[in-house]
């Protein structure tokens, strides 16, 4: 009688297992399809990420070479290359990389190549701001002091990473115009900061240096000779 009942019950559950194949075996192999497409497709991504970083890896280090070898143009539209269509991963390297090799062959090139890479509202605040940086750094030696200022001011009014590359910076273009008591007080910022890294530091202490005994920036000068003359001593002031 047990084997009955048990045969019975396998029949009664084979039953059950027919009418949720004949209701639902469609969806299942089509699930079953998707899963598999879906893990293959995924692999595929993986394989094509992968070939794409392959690819710009060899082609960043052949621009690299182009640079090294002196082939300033060349490196260039390689790496302009890789920053329209490469990974994104290379894509800002490739942006600095193009400025740089802008710059080595005509420095007003590399401002500009600098300068369009700053104004670029896609990228990070910070990426953009050390563009700005590295075209204060190549206006010291060719442009004027106001030049400088307009790029890398604001970065060392401010308290972000790169304020006290930008400080120096900034106090080289002074110390270049001559303002000496500027290059001074800048230079004294940056040697007063905790945070300065120790080579922009030890240069800054030698710009204070240099300008040690520089004569009060002319804004001191003009509150100096605005003050009231002293009395004398019958009470007139002298004149």
């Amino acid at each position: 009688m047990t084997d009955i009942f048990h045969e019975i019950e396998e029949d009664l559950r084979r039953e059950r297992l027919r009418k949720l194949w004949d209701r639902f075996g469609g969806l299942i192999i089509a699930a079953m399809v998707l899963v598999v497409v879906g893990a293959a497709g995924w692999s595929g991504y993986k394989y094509w990420r992968h070939q794409q970083a392959v690819a710009a890896s060899a082609a960043f280090q052949s621009a690299v070479g182009l640079f090294d070898a002196g082939k300033f143009a060349e490196a260039e539209t390689a790496f302009g290359a890789i920053a329209k269509d490469g990974p994104a991963g290379y894509r800002t390297l490739a942006l600095f990389r193009g400025a740089a090799a802008a710059a080595a062959r005509d420095k007003a090139a590399g401002v500009a190549a600098f300068d369009a890479i700053a104004a670029d509202a896609r990228l990070p605040s910070l990426v953009r701001e050390l563009a700005q940086l590295r075209a204060g750094l190549i206006l010291v030696d060719t442009a004027s002091l106001a030049d400088v200022k307009q790029r890398v001011a604001a970065i060392a009014a401010g308290t972000g990473p790169l304020r006290n590359s930008a400080r120096e910076a900034l106090a080289l273009a002074e110390l270049k115009a001559g303002d000496l008591g500027a290059a001074n007080r800048t230079a004294t910022g940056i040697t007063s900061d905790s945070d300065t890294p120790a080579g922009v530091r030890s240069r800054a202490e030698l710009i204070r240096r240099l300008t040690a005994g520089a004569a009060p920036a002319p804004d001191a000068a003009a509150a100096e000779s605005a003050a009231p003359a002293p009395a004398a001593p019958g009470g007139t002031a002298t004149q």
